[in-house]
């Protein structure tokens, strides 16, 4: 895929300090955009972050902001339109994954995880919105456990992610009239530091038998935040590898 020209657009990435998000705020800033994120612990990793951004020639800001907290995720994406001077580009990345079976899983893990994976979405889709300006683009990254959840203790977050689904759909009809879309893109197992324990079990379950790439799920991002993809809206989009076909 071609790199996408967005010199002179700004981006905001929730939850950019490492993993997908690190990797979507290094395509963004390759791609020519100004890319705010947020981080929630890890100072370090996202000064490092900012730092490597910046001696390639790009401007990257980072900002602490926990996205279980509306009020601090509405802060972010005000201090990003007011440190760039505008806001094209948002995408919804934070979240969380706490295991447990549904006959067992607490009432306080539930509220966390519906906070930062489903509320802090709608939140984030709100404040971004109206920082933007028409033919801006929304993007939030859901998981393909939307589709299957696989494995025993994911319930709630499989549940979380499908909500993802309806709120998209819905603000993509909402957002229409002023020309900004709303996609979800739905990873599948991805190569990050997390996930490389359970590497070669995924493997078998994969038609493709490899895990994705962080690059190339940054990469589906950048096309659906490029002019080119205007016409896409509202879409929930997998990229597993097949897992779910």
């Amino acid at each position: 895929m071609q790199a996408k020209s967005f010199k002179g657009k700004v981006a905001l990435v929730t939850g950019g300090s490492r993993g997908i998000g690190a990797g979507i705020v290094r395509r963004l800033a390759a791609d020519g955009a100004s890319v705010a994120f947020t981080y929630s612990s890890s100072p370090e990793k996202a000064l490092e972050l900012v730092r490597e951004i910046e001696s390639a020639g790009g401007k990257a800001l980072s900002l602490k902001a926990d996205s279980g907290s509306a009020e601090e995720l509405r802060a972010a994406v005000a201090r990003t339109a007011e440190a760039f001077g505008a806001l094209d580009i948002f995408v919804s990345n934070a979240g969380i994954l706490t295991r447990g079976t549904i006959d067992s899983y607490t009432l306080e893990n539930f509220d966390r995880m519906v906070a930062i994976n489903v509320r802090a979405a709608f939140v984030g889709i709100q404040a971004a919105a109206r920082e933007m300006n028409d033919g801006g683009r929304i993007v939030i990254i859901g998981s393909n456990t939307a589709i299957r959840t696989a494995f025993p203790g994911a319930s709630v977050y499989s549940m979380t992610k499908a909500a993802l689904v309806g709120l998209v759909r819905g603000a993509a009809i909402d957002l229409a009239p002023r020309a900004i879309t709303v996609n979800n893109v739905q990873p599948g197992p991805t190569a990050t530091d997390m996930s490389s324990a359970h590497a070669e079990l995924v493997k078998t379950l994969i038609p493709l038998k490899r895990m994705g790439e962080v690059s190339e799920v940054a990469s589906f991002v950048s096309y659906l935040a490029s002019e080119e993809a205007g016409f896409i809206t509202g879409a929930s989009l997998t990229i597993d590898g097949g897992y779910v076909a």
